[in-house]
């Protein structure tokens, strides 16, 4: 069990460094601190986890069916599998699990643990569901559909023969994490599935447990002593949430953490000539816009949402504010994506906007507000959208929240604007299209709840797209759909998609082998040593 005493003696440095108290020197050996906003986290629940942050407490603790070489992502294998067959009609896999493998508990990993995985997923039904439920799962059939043929196989039975890539990319997500059900159901509530128990707690197998989760304070995780791989360096590694890239960057000269996730361009430019620092980076897949809500009689009119893509001075934030952690990007598609494109037709030119808002109706602007979440970059990102708005009449009112309050509204589709980041689920671009280029039922109520539908947005036509480009089997006619989408997504939908992220981390000098991934889930401390 996770003592106290050893929380406070390898959290103090951080502790006195904040409080303003006389610091240590270094951080322990066998220990790696980081700073990060970490206040985007809801839950650590597999089932449930679909934010940034929580993504990569999953990547380091638990072990999907699936996995993908984060240097070359179309190399894809066996995590928890061990080998997979597909059907000859394409609509059933069946995969072989690795013998011999643990979940921390000691438990032994059985076909068993998978299908519960998968099936409680579905069942519970929270928002990264649909990643599972899009192959023809539902509550009612899931237990039909998905299951054990014998002690270490699982058969997946789709409704169509989707293209078998697409489906092992959704495979690796977070969502298809294998939980321990045997521990689970030991806390089970009902007929929760265990939910109110793993929402905070741990019933993984991968190479780290999480010992201890304080909302917008800290994540504690221990070297998991059953993992079936190489033993990490690190026996002990902890998240501090300390937002202020000001002070991470203090934190970091004073030895006092290892590693710094949010240091702004003034940050990051400063330490670059600090003999005890070094700055690693990564471009991201996962992408900054704006959700304008088709709720409001403002922003639902088409002139108005193009008129807010011609007030966004793009070139200038990513050369300021933003300058060595973004790159302009105004596609849905990541760089590095199946079927991307690097169109970028709009740049600020006020003038047209207001030609656009007086064919709207409005000359003279109106009001509207977008939720922010409190962080260095995002705050002055939309401080910088709210100056261009204004030359053109339209009044932002700026609402700042924690990450957990904003993404809550915004799900709950009760913004105005919401400024934010989206990040890709998995290494296939269906992942994308099917949230900014889908909306099967856009009802307050609908089971499927994609960005589109968080911003009201009704496109059958598009969603029908969506659906086609999944299932082509064909690599470049696959590709040509999804650019198709992109192309009609930037002209005529309400997102105004901006930047594509370059994830920086700076990190003191002895510190090696953390690894920043193409998604936050791929962000890896496992291999970190410390000299």
């Amino acid at each position: 069990m996770f003592h106290r005493s050893i929380w406070l003696a390898t959290a103090v440095a951080a502790w006195a460094a904040v409080q303003g108290a006389p610091v240590a020197a270094e951080t322990p050996p066998d220990t790696l601190i980081q700073a990060w906003s970490i206040d985007d986290i809801i839950s650590l629940d597999p089932a449930e986890v679909f934010e940034f942050s929580g993504g990569e407490m999953l990547g380091n603790s638990y072990e999907p069916l699936i996995g993908y070489d984060v240097d070359d992502v179309s190399n894809v294998y066996g995590k928890v599998a061990d080998s997979w067959e597909v059907s000859e009609d394409g609509k059933t896999i069946t995969f072989k699990i690795k013998p011999g493998l643990k979940f921390a508990s000691g438990n032994p990993i059985t076909a068993e643990d998978v299908v519960f995985s998968l099936v409680r997923a579905v069942k519970l039904d929270k928002s990264p569901a649909f990643i599972i439920t899009q192959f023809g799962f539902t509550p009612d059939n899931v237990e039909e559909k998905i299951r054990a043929t014998d002690d270490m196989t699982v058969a997946f039975e789709m409704d169509k023969p989707y293209a078998s890539s697409l489906v092992l990319y959704c495979l690796t997500a977070n969502v298809a994490m294998v939980v321990d059900k045997k521990l689970v159901m030991e806390h089970a509530e009902g007929d929760d599935y265990g939910y109110n128990w793993l929402k905070t707690n741990y019933a993984g197998s991968g190479p780290f447990v999480i010992r201890e989760w304080r909302p917008n304070e800290a994540v504690v995780f221990e070297r998991n002593d059953n993992y079936h791989g190489d033993a990490p360096a690190m026996k002990r590694v902890i998240y501090r949430h300390i937002p202020e890239p000001s002070t991470q960057r203090l934190l970091l000269e004073q030895g006092d953490i290892d590693i710094a996730r949010d240091l702004g361009p003034e940050e990051i430019e400063a330490m670059k000539s600090n003999d005890d620092i070094k700055i690693d980076e990564g471009v991201k897949g996962s992408i900054y816009y704006l959700g304008l809500n088709q709720k409001n009689e403002y922003l639902s009119n088409p002139k108005v949402a193009e008129a807010m893509k011609y007030l966004v001075d793009y070139q200038a934030i990513a050369d300021t504010i933003m300058s060595g952690v973004a790159q302009v990007h105004q596609s849905f598609l990541p760089k590095g994506f199946l079927g991307e494109i690097d169109d970028a037709p709009y740049s600020l030119n006020v003038e047209k906007a207001k030609e656009l808002l007086t064919e709207a109706g409005y000359p003279d602007g109106f009001s509207v507000t977008m939720d922010t979440r409190n962080t260095a970059d995002i705050t002055a990102i939309a401080e910088a959208i709210q100056g261009t708005m204004a030359q053109a009449g339209i009044k932002l009112e700026l609402i700042p929240g924690d990450g957990k309050q904003t993404l809550t509204k915004y799900r709950a589709r009760q913004h105005d604007i919401y400024i934010g980041q989206w990040g890709p689920d998995y290494q296939d671009p269906h992942t994308n299209a099917s949230t900014f280029a889908y909306n099967p039922d856009n009802a307050d109520d609908a089971a499927s709840k994609p960005l589109a539908w968080r911003n009201a947005w009704d496109i059958p036509e598009l969603t029908q797209q969506t659906d086609a480009a999944m299932m082509e089997g064909d690599a470049k006619k696959r590709a040509a759909m999804y650019e198709d989408e992109q192309r009609q997504v930037i002209a005529d939908s309400p997102f105004v998609v901006m930047f594509q992220q370059v994830e920086v981390a700076a990190e003191r000098k002895g510190v090696n082998g953390f690894v920043l991934g193409p998604s936050f889930s791929d962000n890896s401390f496992v291999g970190v040593t410390k000299e």
